[in-house]
């Protein structure tokens, strides 16, 4: 089986829990933040939808700079709605999984380097930055979004079992 085979399934999971998630984002508090210094629920579910599509920069190029020291720096997707950051969702998770499952393991292998201003914020195989900078990542911003969602009454999704708001461990095995 092939490195790209052997983490298809992992992404198809992460993916499927991901979508659950950003169904419920709740249109009227796309504004809300816990704290100042945190990103909106607006900006943060944006930036979950946009990441899956990370997985095709990965696998088409060497690098990629988020701070350029010369040109504009990448435009950032924000969602006004929720059927907006669904479709940008589901066309990212499309494009990385088909990006994904065309890599070869040699591809797989091949070094990939995050940079900022041109200096290197880290640099590993590709398949490492498949699951830290894409899956692990997401995850990340996933769970961010279900304390978001519980301070707001939003009902948080099972994931990996039963949620506190979809049942117990005895309901999920009956």
């Amino acid at each position: 089986m092939s490195i790209a085979q052997s983490m298809l399934p992992e992404y198809d999971y992460e993916m499927a829990n991901t979508r659950k998630t950003l169904e419920r984002i709740p249109e009227d508090k796309l504004e809300y933040k816990p704290d100042p210094k945190s990103m909106s629920m607006g900006v943060l579910a944006s930036h979950i939808s946009q990441m899956p599509g990370y997985a095709v920069a990965t696998m088409t190029t060497d690098s990629f700079d988020i701070a350029p020291a010369t040109g504009e720096k990448p435009q950032q997707f924000l969602a006004t709605s929720r059927q907006q950051l669904l479709a940008e969702f589901d066309k990212n998770v499309a494009a990385g999984r088909a990006a994904i499952a065309a890599g070869t393991d040699q591809q797989m292998m091949q070094h990939w380097s995050l940079l900022a201003a041109g200096k290197a914020i880290f640099d590993m195989p590709r398949a490492g930055v498949l699951r830290t900078l894409v899956m692990n990542h997401l995850i990340h911003h996933r769970a961010q979004l279900t304390v978001y969602y519980r301070l707001n009454g939003v009902p948080v999704p099972a994931l990996y079992g039963p949620s506190a708001d979809e049942g117990s461990i005895a309901a999920a095995a009956g």
